[in-house]
């Protein structure tokens, strides 16, 4: 029974990923997960500087979900480099390292800097605000998503995925966007920006007004978009959005995902990953599949 996946010609012993920002670096959850077991962790966004992050409160629960503000709270690529690889390093796992910035320069010199150590991939995080054009995030608009992947894909020495927001009009305007301009794969979904009133206190539950929505809650909205975007570019996609179990996972790969992602289930059972690795090989010996990759995009019309 064969579960390795490609990506972008990295080979994965499974598409069992872990979503950037649900699982620290991977040290946090070490005791909990054997990291030899995923196919791969993303790491928490890293940027060339410590960003403090967002005023708390700044995460709250909702209906099969969560909100989060967290702001990309992060040490910095110096940090990164010096305690955080090295540790990921000894496990058989492939690294993928979240690049996050607030302007082009910034997300340059995280490429840069990443250029000459043992990692696998780069996933971009497009949802930052761009501070040069009043805040509005590079994953919003077609023109401004194309130019920094072709930018960063002049700089970077790994396969760069785009990671993709679900904050605008259409989702494949943006995947083909990021396509045209070199990206090597997409990631998808972002979390949904949301916001939580305490109708007692009659005051905003994140100090940041808004947050960013996860869990089963988006499930079936990121299902719909990976299989938009499955139809709309060639590029391998990795699908993520309220994964909790084998099946959630077999349900993205139908749509046409080549990995999955788990993200807030990590914060509800620190063994979730594992969970869907075991789902995944479960449902592939009782529908007697025996190679992962026949079901990518299998769904039938």
């Amino acid at each position: 029974m064969n579960t390795k996946i490609n990506i972008a010609g990295v080979e994965f012993k499974n598409p069992v990923m872990v979503a950037s920002g649900t699982f620290g670096s991977g040290q946090e959850y070490g005791e909990f997960v054997d990291l030899n077991k995923l196919g791969a962790v993303v790491t928490k966004g890293v940027a060339d500087k410590p960003w403090p992050g967002n005023p708390v409160p700044r995460v709250a629960e909702t209906a099969s979900g969560m909100l989060n503000a967290i702001g990309l709270q992060n040490p910095g690529i110096d940090v990164f480099i010096e305690r955080d690889l090295p540790f990921l390093q000894k496990y058989d796992t492939r690294i993928i390292v979240n690049v996050c910035g607030h302007s082009e320069e910034e997300y340059l010199n995280v490429v840069d800097r990443l250029s000459d150590q043992k990692v696998d991939m780069l996933e971009i995080n497009v949802s930052c605000p761009n501070v040069k054009e009043g805040g509005i995030a590079f994953g919003t608009r077609p023109d401004a998503l194309y130019h920094i992947t072709s930018e960063i894909k002049k700089h970077a020495k790994q396969p760069v995925i785009m990671k993709l927001s679900p904050n605008v009009t259409d989702i494949t305007e943006m995947a083909r966007a990021a396509e045209s301009a070199g990206a090597d794969a997409i990631s998808l979904i972002n979390t949904i920006t949301g916001m939580k009133i305490d109708i007692n206190k009659r005051k905003f539950v994140l100090a940041n007004k808004t947050g960013g929505l996860s869990g089963p809650a988006i499930k079936p909205v990121a299902v719909r978009m990976v299989y938009q975007c499955a139809q709309a570019v060639k590029i391998p996609i990795i699908g993520m959005g309220g994964i909790a179990t084998g099946e959630d996972a077999i349900e993205f790969m139908l749509a046409g995902a080549t990995g999955v992602a788990v993200g807030m289930m990590n914060f509800h059972d620190p063994y979730s990953t594992q969970k869907v690795v075991d789902g995944i090989n479960k449902y592939m010996q009782e529908q007697k599949v025996d190679d992962i990759n026949e079901i990518i995009g299998a769904v039938h019309e």
